[in-house]
């Protein structure tokens, strides 16, 4: 069933796991991201950048995702992630988009509330989930930096007052993550993880979920993590699998010959981390 980030969110909590947040480029990655989490019987959320949103059309990728959601069994979010451009948001939760994340994590305080505010009530009125993130979490999204300041982690105080304040569905934490680590593992703050998820009344987020060991999944969940969003592994992978086809197979040779080995390639990697995101020790 195609659905919204509040409602796969809510039965990650109840039963102390994290949904796992895949980041596509395209169409062909939906598909193979579709078939791992009914290969797993898990909920699964979509992410697109803005722009890969753009690129593919954000009524394809609703009807694409509704599509695949009903032909696998599987309860799918679509979610448009680190969302800037109030026409971008506005244009997506028209679409069709089950969720939004509102990245308003480089304004000062005050103004990240504000504008969350405002997307919240755009998209809960068309029935729509809304993320926002506090704090800031370094690297690169989509090749873009994600914030241009130093790194801040999440004041679990300050997470309290933005919960409460900003009506949102999930939080998302920067608690020691960055995008586009793969080629090492990140040294999470446990300590302020914990401290969030004391005190937070709503799902927490990680960032940057490709440079989180193994080991350390199962402990940032039972610390609250509830939504785990991995895209560099992805597209790091679905490069050089395809990189590797196309130098090797002849130029006249079907382009599904180079494309579906990388499909295989991202079924595989999703499938992985949905086993480790269940959190059966």
């Amino acid at each position: 069933m195609y659905t919204t980030l509040e409602k796969v969110l809510e039965e990650a909590d109840e039963l102390n796991m994290a949904v796992g947040a895949f980041n596509t480029h395209n169409l062909e990655m939906v598909q193979a991201i579709v078939r791992a989490a009914c290969n797993q019987r898990t909920p699964v959320i979509i992410q697109t950048s803005e722009g890969t949103a753009k690129y593919v059309g954000m009524k394809t990728l609703v009807a694409v995702a509704t599509s695949l959601a009903d032909e696998y069994g599987v309860n799918v979010d679509l979610h448009l992630d680190h969302a800037k451009n109030w026409d971008n948001i506005r244009e997506a939760v028209d679409a069709g988009y089950g969720s939004v994340m509102f990245d308003g994590s480089a304004l000062p305080f005050k103004e990240n509330i504000l504008g969350t505010k405002r997307v919240v009530e755009y998209a809960h009125a068309a029935g729509a989930s809304v993320e926002a993130e506090l704090g800031t979490v370094g690297g690169t999204e989509d090749g873009v930096a994600v914030d241009a300041g130093e790194v801040r982690l999440t004041d679990p105080d300050d997470a309290v007052e933005f919960i409460d304040k900003t009506g949102i569905d999930a939080l998302a934490v920067a608690i020691g993550t960055n995008h586009g680590q793969y080629k090492s593992k990140t040294h999470i703050n446990f300590e302020v993880l914990d401290s969030i998820h004391k005190v937070a009344t709503k799902p927490l987020v990680i960032h940057g979920g490709t440079g989180v060991s193994d080991d350390d999944i199962h402990h940032v969940i039972d610390l609250g993590i509830r939504k785990f969003n991995v895209g560099t592994e992805l597209l790091v992978r679905w490069n050089r699998t395809s990189k590797e086809l196309y130098d090797t197979n002849k130029e006249n040779c079907s382009n599904r010959n180079n494309v579906v080995p990388a499909l295989d390639v991202i079924t595989e990697i999703v499938e992985h981390k949905i086993s480790l995101f269940k959190n059966i020790q």
